[in-house]
């Protein structure tokens, strides 16, 4: 049989003491007897009474929770940003409360409100890939602090924190450019990502800088990045009649599907095709050759989130100018990219 919750009116009851002194005497007002304090908490410690977090924030209308909202959990570059968000958050006697939305942006709108309904003094978020009713994030905005990172969009008034995207593209394709290949394939998703298009944009300058022609039929899009869909794609690019020397796929996911099939179609890989990925996850290193690939500083975006949400939270000026935080990223070069002349 379960125990009765220990609440204040109990040992309020208990004791022969108003609900209101057995509160002031938990948190130690100093209206409240040294002799009247210690038996409040002897006897919250033997009923191993815990305040009720939520009930605490409606009267004082702060928690000390931060909701993290990403579209999802399982991708090694999240999954750095979370653990240190976790820490940042701990260290600033903050509590984290993470949902994911699978990219849904009916879950998405409901995570929203509950994250509002729990009280949360802030919100971190990454935008699912197809969020384009930005309403309930305006409406979050009126009420709460939320910061973007990762997955962002210029249309939302608040500070974004994001890598150098475009540069970190560019620094890629001039790499492969450097091997002396001319044929560069990209693999990226359709228009709608935001992350996507500023990965194209440095894919188009790097060849733009070295006048190399654009070749559509080496622009490979799609809705779905996988290491699958990468397998599948690849199949496409080498049944061009003029085949690429080098893939670069904005994810590793994809970027091994390619390493994987070209190994099946016995195609070398760097000497006959380069490849390229993007996110430097631990895979990166366990597929033969190791990918090459575009390292993204998760912990570093966890980080800066955590510190700036906090000072959100806890300003006391009614209007903050939001900001964008472009953070650099390092282009990792592994066998898949060697020079081998």
């Amino acid at each position: 049989m379960r125990q009765e919750i220990p609440t204040l009116k109990k040992m309020a009851k208990l004791l022969g003491y108003s609900t209101s002194t057995i509160s002031r005497a938990l948190n130690n007002h100093p209206d409240i007897s040294p002799n009247t304090s210690s038996k409040v908490k002897a006897l919250a410690k033997k009923l191993n009474y815990m305040p009720n977090i939520f009930a605490k924030g409606f009267r004082t209308q702060k928690t000390n929770i931060i909701g993290v909202i990403v579209p999802t959990i399982i991708t090694h570059f999240t999954s750095t940003i979370i653990k240190q968000i976790l820490l940042q958050a701990e260290q600033r006697g903050y509590k984290v409360i993470i949902s994911e939305t699978n990219n849904n942006i009916e879950k998405e709108a409901e995570i929203l409100q509950t994250m509002l309904q729990f009280g949360v003094d802030g919100i971190l978020m990454s935008l699912s890939k197809n969020t384009k009713n930005i309403n309930p994030i305006l409406n979050i905005l009126k009420q709460k602090p939320l910061i973007l990172f990762d997955k962002v969009s210029n249309k939302i008034p608040c500070t974004q924190i994001v890598i150098d995207e475009e540069e970190a593209a560019f620094n890629a394709i001039e790499h492969l450019i450097n091997l002396g290949r001319k044929k560069i394939a990209i693999i990226k998703e359709f228009e709608h990502s935001y992350n996507s298009e500023k990965r194209f944009q440095g894919y188009l300058k790097a060849l733009k800088k070295h006048n190399i022609a654009i070749d559509d039929k080496l622009i490979i899009s799609t809705d779905d990045i996988s290491l699958e869909k990468g397998k599948l794609l690849t199949n496409q690019l080498l049944s061009l009649k003029e085949k690429p020397d080098a893939i670069f796929s904005i994810t590793d996911s994809a970027a091994i599907g390619v390493i994987k099939t070209l190994k099946k179609f016995k195609i070398a890989v760097p000497q006959e095709i380069a490849v390229v990925g993007f996110s430097n996850s631990k895979n990166a290193t366990i597929i033969e050759p190791n990918l090459t690939t575009v390292d993204q500083p998760g912990g570093r975006i966890g980080e800066i989130a955590v510190k700036l949400l906090v000072e959100e939270i806890e300003s006391t000026k009614a209007v903050l100018a939001s900001k964008t935080i472009e953070i650099k990223t390092n282009l990792i070069i592994r066998e898949s990219s060697l020079s081998h002349s």
